[in-house]
């Protein structure tokens, strides 16, 4: 008997207990299938799923969370940072009204996305870190240290040993835990990886941990990002998912799939029983938010390379 499916056009048109129905009903269309021997072998996610929400700066509290319901995600990572959808000073009235509207829709911040790399009254660190853990937010990314490549690297890495100390500290009395992003480019730290990894070593993942970016990761490791990977597998707090294509000398991201990460990558994870967030970035879309047009481009999007991501993990 022919099934009709409904069109994504259709189904973004729906209203949102519909939305909400149909996507439930996608699901377990899906498992019928799976038990009739019709699909693939796939595995059940353990993972909680969330999307970089950087690309949607200016859209309402409410509409982002819309949006991620739509596409059947566990939260959102969020950038609560200068020039992010919420300013450090505003986080203790905005970031409830965003947790608020991610609950109305069962959703959650799964990363809180900062500006802070150190305990400082110019970052506001301590207001930002005890009003997310006082929401319930669980984890957030730290921002960034860049080393001065005219004095020796060594020192310099030295140097934050005391900053990260205090962070963690302050992170663990909070309840809430610090990821560090792999980044690259020829002044980051930790876009060797090793650097970066020397510090966290002495904290428990729990107190000190990467969120692990694979397009970065690949962009400074090339074919040898399986050692990274695996050099610092015992801690990861986060995996970031996205992709990139070379133009020139410079890596340009793309849609999922579409470039240099290699699936492999989701192959190593779905075998280490990694159970932590994972988040998908999109960060190759650029426009404005409010325009229309440039929304269904971030639908079709997120979509497009949520599809991906599910046949590379094997997901069911």
């Amino acid at each position: 008997m022919a099934c009709k499916i409904p069109s994504l056009g259709r189904v973004l048109s729906l209203t949102m207990p519909d939305r909400r129905s149909f996507l439930k009903n996608a699901a377990l269309f899906g498992g019928s299938l799976a038990l009739s021997g019709t699909s693939f072998a796939a595995t059940p996610r353990v993972n909680k799923l969330c999307f970089f929400t950087k690309h949607l700066q200016g859209l309402p509290f409410n509409e982002i969370a819309s949006l991620a319901a739509e596409m059947g995600v566990d939260g959102i990572e969020a950038p609560i940072r200068p020039k992010g959808h919420i300013e450090p000073e505003a986080v203790e009235t905005e970031l409830p009204k965003l947790v608020d509207a991610l609950k109305t829709q069962g959703l959650e911040l799964t990363i809180m996305t900062s500006g802070i790399n150190e305990v400082s009254e110019e970052q506001l660190t301590e207001k930002v870190l005890r009003t997310a853990a006082a929401l319930g937010v669980k984890r957030y990314r730290m921002s960034y240290f860049k080393y001065d490549l005219s004095k020796p690297i060594w020192p310099q890495l030295q140097e934050i040993r005391p900053k990260i100390k205090d962070l963690v500290q302050l992170s663990s009395e909070l309840g809430i835990q610090p990821l560090f992003q792999n980044h690259s480019g020829k002044d980051y730290f930790a876009a060797p990886i090793w650097d970066m990894y020397s510090i966290m070593r002495e904290y428990t993942p729990e107190q000190f941990a990467f969120v692990f970016d694979i397009y970065h990761a690949t962009v400074e490791g090339g074919s040898s990002w399986p050692l990274n990977a695996k050099l610092t597998e015992d801690h990861w707090g986060g995996i970031y998912f996205k992709d990139f294509q070379w133009k020139g000398r410079k890596a340009e991201g793309c849609p999922l799939g579409q470039g240099q990460v290699n699936p492999d990558f989701a192959k190593m994870l779905a075998k280490s029983g990694y159970s932590g967030p994972i988040s998908l970035h999109v960060e190759y879309l650029k426009g404005n938010a409010k325009e229309a047009a440039f929304l269904k481009e971030c639908r079709d999007a997120h979509v497009r390379d949520l599809k991906v991501l599910k046949e590379w993990m094997g997901w069911s």
